[in-house]
């Protein structure tokens, strides 16, 4: 039972939280802090909060967690503002999708209260965001990944993970750069793919020839395209070392499609396609849902 949970960032990922703790019974209050008023006055309209606070400092008072959902290049000044009134038995978890600079930022801004931090990120995104966004039910099933510190108490780890089962999230844990490295490649390129690719065919000429004859896998390739463009700029940035590199990887993969188109090697082709193919074939059948 969480007494009173403070949300910094109430859309899709903190507001689902949320509502499936409400929904579950397993938390008192919910408390809800963000840039804009409209979107906090809808999440209370709906449910999904019970109060609104001008600032994280002030909501924190006699919080027991705190949930950071927003855009990892902002969660430095909130550590900055929560660590002189943070109550000693608060945890601090965050939803960001790199974890190495989240983590040095906490370590920066929280001090010697850097054990109440324990770094999270729910694999649960989508391309909608604010509080009509936000679902009961998101977690089920889906990935949820905890990159634990030294200084972590085993209760505050324990407490974390057991508030992500609680809503159907299937968790691991990972060191924070293998984390950076292996969501670089799985999530961060395909948004990046998918931005370019839009981006390029929007400012061709004739652009809305293409748009117009443009088919379900194209929508269904693109849907990504559709994700916040604050949040993915500072993902970026965070992860640019790993991210570089993958994308590195991926234009020599594509080099190679490329020189078998060329040379006109058809067997070739569909060899690769054909291995392809069954490794994501495997990859959903391994997911089991």
């Amino acid at each position: 039972m969480i007494k009173h949970l403070v949300v910094v960032g109430v859309g899709l990922i903190g507001g689902s939280l949320a509502l499936d703790l409400k929904q579950q019974g397993l938390v008192g209050k919910v408390t809800g802090v963000g840039r804009r008023r409209a979107n906090l006055d809808k999440a209370r309209e709906l449910g999904i909060i019970d109060a609104i606070a001008d600032s994280a400092a002030a909501a924190v008072g006699d919080a027991d967690l705190v949930l950071l959902a927003v855009p990892v290049g902002a969660m430095g000044p909130l550590f900055r503002e929560l660590a002189p009134v943070l109550p000693p038995g608060c945890i601090i978890t965050d939803a960001g999708s790199t974890k190495q600079d989240v983590i040095a930022a906490a370590r920066a801004g929280l001090g010697e209260r850097i054990g109440q931090f324990v770094p999270a990120h729910p694999i649960a995104g989508a391309e909608n965001s604010g509080a009509e966004a936000a679902r009961p039910g998101l977690y089920r099933h889906k990935p949820l990944v905890i990159t634990p510190l030294p200084e972590n108490a085993p209760e505050a780890v324990d407490r974390v993970t057991a508030l992500w089962k609680a809503c159907g999230a299937t968790v691991c844990r990972l060191p924070p750069e293998r984390h950076d490295q292996v969501f670089a490649a799985v999530s961060h390129l395909p948004h990046l793919v998918a931005f370019a690719l839009m981006e390029e065919l929007a400012g061709r000429p004739d652009a809305d020839i293409y748009f117009r004859h443009a088919g379900s896998g194209f929508r269904d390739f693109t849907r990504i395209a559709g994700s916040h463009p604050e949040m993915w700029r500072d993902i970026s940035m965070a992860n640019k070392d790993a991210l570089v590199a993958e994308m590195d990887t991926f234009i020599a993969k594509l080099g190679d499609l490329r020189d078998l188109l060329k040379a006109g090697d058809s067997a070739a082709l569909e060899a690769l396609f054909a291995r392809a193919r069954e490794a994501r074939h495997n990859w959903i059948k391994a997911r089991g849902h």
